[in-house]
């Protein structure tokens, strides 16, 4: 089975702040003949709460 274990934190340089995505994953293939390509791709999605009161 593969795993990934993901990290966010955020970081504050100035009046900027920053999201930092630490992604660790390993791709692991396996074939009886021929040729295997592993993937270490990855697809990340940011979503940006709404401030303020929801009615």
């Amino acid at each position: 089975m593969n795993r990934s274990s993901v990290r966010t934190f955020k970081h504050k340089v100035g009046k900027n702040q920053y999201v930092i995505i630490q992604v660790f994953q390993k791709a692991i293939s396996s074939v009886g003949n021929g040729n295997a390509l592993a993937s270490n791709a990855v697809n990340v999605k940011i979503f940006k709460k709404p401030i303020g009161r929801k009615v």
